[in-house]
């Protein structure tokens, strides 16, 4: 199984991360164990598992929106305290304001840097046109698709200019044609940045055809990571037709094999929770 060396430079690093939450019994719950994971400046990592391991929990751990109970985080080789400043976080539900236009949207991230509001606006209306919305700038939220608005929120992230994009199933309630789309978009505009980035998914196929390594996480709780593969695939990359490479599908294969009984751990803890409290 492929590793990456980590190194002081690293755009993240999780050393030894255990993430524990307080319950309401005044007991404890371990979601996330002794995590090391690091992401190189301009590198694309994503991370899968089962529904409940702690993808989105060492996301919020990168973002400093969470703290760690144990182990430590680092940015660009410094220790993270209070929020990522450098990172950008694109959520999978919409971030938008609904009474503000796709282009006062994207530009607010600017206003409240101080930023001119005039300024913002040109600018912003820059980044709706790089993400295909240049018509678009006036409409409100519940005027745009899902995937319009997706890409409205991809343009709100990046023109902040964030050296570290976190993304959270931020393709998640996309059909899958639109989902392919946005994936193709995205790759258009790392290959034009590379910024590092984290994404979190629960779409095997969308990992591998996306991203430089896949990390795969334990069913919870106390997960761990149990796998970090390197994607092998050439660059530039069309999700449309990498999916048919054989290289893809050995992969996919491989990295099942791992994942299939992490799923099956996951669906039946689920199962036996629902059970428990409907006794």
């Amino acid at each position: 199984m492929p590793s990456h060396d980590a190194s002081q430079s690293a755009a993240v690093t999780l050393a030894d991360v255990t993430v524990a939450f307080r319950l309401a019994d005044g007991g404890s719950f371990t979601a996330v164990e002794n995590a090391d994971l690091s992401v190189a400046p301009g590198e694309f990592v994503a991370i899968v598992g089962p529904t409940g391991c702690g993808k989105s929990t060492l996301l919020n751990v990168a973002a400093g929106l969470m703290t760690a109970a144990a182990g430590s985080v680092a940015i660009f080789g410094e220790p993270l305290g209070g929020i990522n400043r450098k990172a950008g976080y694109l959520f999978q539900g919409d971030a938008l304001f609904p009474w503000k236009t796709a282009v006062e949207n994207v530009a607010i991230g600017l206003e409240v840097s101080g930023v001119d509001p005039r300024d913002a606006q040109a600018r912003a209306q820059t980044w709706l046109t790089s993400v295909g919305l240049g018509a678009f700038a006036n409409r409100y939220p519940h005027m745009l698709s899902g995937g319009q608005r997706k890409r409205v929120g991809l343009a709100q992230v990046l023109i902040r200019d964030p050296k570290i994009l976190l993304m959270d199933e931020p393709f998640g309630p996309l059909d899958a044609q639109t989902r392919q789309i946005m994936g193709n978009l995205l790759l258009d505009l790392w290959t034009a940045e590379r910024k590092a980035v984290l994404f979190v998914t629960h779409d095997l196929e969308e990992a591998i055809a996306l991203a430089d390594r896949v990390v795969i996480m334990s069913a919870g709780p106390q997960s761990r990571i149990i796998g970090n593969w390197t994607v092998p695939l050439p660059r530039p990359r069309d999700i449309f037709e990498i999916r048919l490479d054989k290289t893809f599908h050995d992969l996919h294969r491989e990295i099942w094999g791992v994942l299939k009984s992490e799923v099956m751990k996951g669906y039946q803890q689920s199962a036996n929770v629902a059970q428990g409290m409907a006794v």
